[in-house]
């Protein structure tokens, strides 16, 4: 399935042969193939992208691992 973000980013990239259209300069099958070889290089770019910022969200365990002590805790005092 082809995610939103992909198909949005190659409307970007075919934007000026879109304008191109409007402007009667480009016939409507030219715009469609520039837009059909944007969506695959828009989903591989953002793919990139996402792989590249996949681990930037993710933390490690919260604080820090505890050590056994031989005695038991420090807290514990003996009375």
């Amino acid at each position: 399935m082809i995610r939103p973000s992909v198909l949005l980013f190659a409307l970007v990239m075919s934007a000026p042969a879109l304008y191109r259209y409007v402007t009667d300069e480009l016939d409507i099958s030219q715009v469609l193939v520039r837009f059909l070889i944007a969506v695959p290089i828009a989903a591989v770019l953002l793919a990139g992208l996402r792989f590249v910022t996949a681990g930037y969200g993710r933390t490690e365990e919260s604080g820090t691992p505890a050590q056994p002590t031989p005695g038991g805790s420090e807290a514990e005092s003996p009375l």
